[in-house]
């Protein structure tokens, strides 16, 4: 009996397969894991994928994954204020990877160690994502080498002077005195609180 396969289908197994891993299959892995034996028949599947913007090839040739991504059901919504009675159905499948990051292509995710931004809600070992290349705004949290430093900061420009402020009022006001290079903007942040 022949096996009918389909893009999501095979675009889940090397989801799955990256998610363990931390790698792309090898081709012999990919027809194990599709349920085929012929490489060419991975091949067409690679192509078809990267044609579809889920796989993209890096400088050298190597495979990595351009959206590769797990999509789990939007299920309604949920007061965190007053109770209020719970509003359950599928509204949507929302992946997270294009969620939060609107240019995967510029975009890197960064741990945070201290506390100079809890009032933001950034926590130590939270994922922030950081997208580079994108010109901050007042108000803006940034990732900035600061004097030889880096650090994650709130932007404040006024005229042509830069400050830094932290989100956590025991941590002074940064004002560059020889160097600013910003490397990016925030534009997320990820917490998980268990394993």
């Amino acid at each position: 009996m022949k096996v009918k396969r389909t893009l999501p289908d095979v675009e889940k197994k090397f989801s799955a397969f990256f998610r363990e891993n931390r790698r792309m299959p090898t081709y012999s892995e990919a027809a194990e894991i599709i349920g085929v034996r012929s490489k060419s028949v991975v091949h067409f599947w690679v192509k078809k994928m990267m044609a579809s913007g889920l796989l993209q090839k890096d400088a050298k040739g190597f495979l990595s994954p351009a959206r590769l991504s797990m999509g789990l059901p939007l299920a309604g919504e949920v007061c965190a204020g007053f109770p209020s009675p719970a509003e359950e159905e599928l509204r949507d499948v929302i992946s997270f990877d294009e969620y939060l990051v609107a240019h995967p292509e510029t975009s890197f995710l960064l741990s945070v160690t201290g506390d100079s931004m809890i009032g933001e809600g950034i926590m130590e070992k939270d994922l922030v994502i950081v997208e580079k290349g994108r010109e901050p705004k007042n108000g803006d949290i940034i990732l900035a080498e600061v004097d030889g430093n880096w650090t994650m900061k709130y932007f404040r420009k006024k005229g042509k002077t830069v400050t830094l402020e932290a989100a956590n009022p025991k941590y002074p006001p940064i004002i560059p005195q020889t160097e600013l290079r910003i490397a990016g903007v925030i534009t997320a942040v990820v917490r998980k609180y268990h394993k």
